[in-house]
């Protein structure tokens, strides 16, 4: 039997129409599945890691960085399971006993993201002037982050007894982010309190915001790499004088440690003592540029990594020198953290106050300071040899028997990783007048110790002279250090800030030395310190089911009425129709 050709060539074209639109809806049914949580990206905003780091092989900070739960407040109601919510917290409305109870007690938490003020922000140059209110306010949110710093980081972490450390473990087992305010992530934490204070958290259910960051397995950093800078400025040395000058020694510890490492500037710890120590090498450069003023003592300037670390850098710095030079040295002078003080400085020492050398450094620093309108103060601390722990820098002087000192506004030794530049030392805490003072009573001091000058009042580096301290100068240097973070092993051997420093040592001193060392085994970091948070809201499960609903029924119809225009409301039927069986088909 023929089929009529007439036919078939009037039943393809429709059948391949009908072909089409079939395949046209199942494609728009996928995309539509596809779709089904119909999320809305609200906002993408940086966001830095809290730190992750082992020390002696006990790990401690955060141990994630991948993000993705519904987002909470702190007006949640009470019993609520928070292990799928991550809690956005301003630091402004810190509750620092919530984070106390739910890190010590190890509760269940998705993650936690805290919103720093501006002010903390390094990229943030405003400097309008603050009323009363604001500078309250300001001092207010610097404690409130030192304290949280202390809760994430600094609690609980090792501990000296004896000669060894004592490891205590804190460990979240959940991510945690900083993020910075503003108006995008305001409005969605503004959202998020009014469904919290309505009893409708975010979930999978009722919908809201979800937070997510995707971030590969943060990993561990193999052989971090330290670098120390020294340049010198030699002695004028006399005909036929046989012996060695000796050598005053100008140190400071560049590098940072912090909560969050892509925000840790430390812009008083230690940028302060850096940027003195690169004005002070500016200051005698110009005095030793000339033979007639050029004294009888070398001057050694260091700059020295591994700080936070034990001042792990100093250590190996110190140990690279020979006997003879180390023999040379009069006195070390160590600056750290002179930044933010008022009216008084302090000297701490190992050697106790009635050694001659530590008397004679004391009363020459005490009268220059004198002069300048405030006071210098000595603080006495014994050490011990044979213990590993160094709470200042000229410690690790004093192990080898080298007279040194540390001049510090802090009174008290900070503990290991404590006061090394965290969220809270910022650029807008800093008094530039302070570091302007600090540096003359330094490079006066020194001077007069050079040309023998003790007990008389005679200005060296007088104000409206050539030799007088450049402000502006210090300022850009503040300015790029208050903007660069510096935690070891992000800082690599080749980083353009380590450069800049080498080269800046290089326009002023002579010999200009990089030393290479890896950091000491005992500590142990890892990498993944800054993300991009993207933010979606998300709609509930109810009205996707509605929508698909209402889509399916229009796909449905839709269908109905292409088959029943091209093929007929038999063919529609018979679509639905059980097919014969195949014993009547062969009948």
């Amino acid at each position: 039997m023929q089929s009529n050709p007439t036919t078939m060539s009037s039943k393809n074209p429709r059948e391949r129409q009908m072909l089409e639109s079939i395949y046209s809806m199942i494609a728009l049914v996928f995309i539509l599945v596809t779709c089904v949580e119909l999320c809305d990206a609200a906002t993408v905003v940086d966001v830095y890691r809290l730190i992750q780091y082992d020390i002696s092989g006990v790990p401690f900070g955060s141990r994630f960085a991948t993000l993705n739960h519904h987002a909470g407040s702190l007006h949640f109601a009470p019993g609520v399971d928070l292990s799928r919510t991550v809690l956005i917290i301003p630091v402004r409305e810190l509750n620092i006993t919530f984070v106390k109870e739910y890190i010590s007690q190890r509760k269940p938490l998705g993650g936690l993201l805290f919103l720093l003020p501006q002010m903390f922000n390094f990229e943030n140059r405003e400097a309008a002037t603050e009323s009363k209110y604001q500078i309250r306010e300001k001092e207010l949110m610097k404690t409130v982050l030192v304290e949280l710093e202390r809760l994430l980081i600094h609690a609980n972490i090792p501990e000296t007894v004896g000669s060894d450390f004592t490891i205590f473990e804190l460990v979240l087992e959940y991510p945690v982010y900083f993020a910075f305010e503003d108006d995008d992530i305001d409005a969605v934490l503004a959202d998020v309190k009014r469904s919290d204070v309505s009893g409708q958290p975010a979930t999978a259910t009722t919908g809201g915001y979800k937070l997510v960051v995707s971030a590969p397995e943060p990993k561990r950093i193999a052989s971090p790499s330290i670098t120390n800078i020294q340049g010198w400025l030699p002695g004028l040395k006399a005909d036929g004088d046989p012996n060695q000058l000796p050598t005053i020694a100008i140190v400071a510890s560049y590098d940072t440690f912090g909560t969050a490492p892509a925000l840790s500037v430390g812009s008083d710890s230690n940028g302060s003592g850096v940027v003195a120590l690169l004005e002070l090498a500016r200051l005698f450069s110009l005095l030793y540029s000339n033979p007639k003023t050029r004294g009888r003592y070398n001057l050694l300037f260091g700059l020295t990594s591994g700080g936070p670390y034990n001042y792990n850098g100093t250590h190996k710095w110190l140990r690279s020198f020979d006997q003879r030079l180390r023999e040379s040295i009069d006195y070390a002078i160590c600056l750290n953290s002179i930044g933010s003080w008022d009216n008084e400085l302090l000297i701490h020492v190992s050697k106790p106050p009635e050694n001659a050398f530590i008397k004679q450094i004391f009363e020459g620093f005490s009268t220059v300071a004198e002069e300048l309108g405030f006071e210098v103060g000595l603080k006495h601390k014994k050490i011990n040899i044979s213990n590993p722990r160094v709470a200042w820098e000229h410690e690790q002087f004093s192990k080898l028997r080298v007279t040194a000192a540390t001049l510090s506004e802090l009174s008290t030794a900070p503990e290991l990783l404590e006061s090394t530049g965290g969220l809270s030392d910022s650029r807008h805490f800093i008094n530039e007048t302070a570091i302007v003072r600090s540096i003359k009573l330094v490079a006066e001091s020194i001077a007069r110790h050079i040309y023998g000058c003790q007990g008389k009042n005679i200005q060296i580096f007088a104000d409206n002279t050539s030799l007088a301290v450049n402000a502006p100068y210090i300022r850009s240097w503040l300015d790029l250090l208050s903007k660069t973070p510096r935690v070891v092993p992000f800082l690599t051997k080749n980083d353009p800030f380590v450069m800049a420093l080498k080269k800046e040592l290089e326009d002023h001193t002579h010999e200009v030395n990089v030393h290479h060392e890896v950091l000491d085994g005992m500590f142990t970091l890892y990498d993944s310190t800054k993300a991009k948070l993207n933010i979606y809201q998300v709609a509930s499960v109810t009205f996707d089911l509605l929508l698909l609903l209402v889509l399916g029924s229009y796909l449905i119809i839709l269908f109905t009425f292409l088959v029943i225009t091209t093929r007929g409301l038999d063919d529609l039927i018979s679509l639905f129709r059980r097919p014969p069986s195949r014993k009547v088909k062969t009948a």
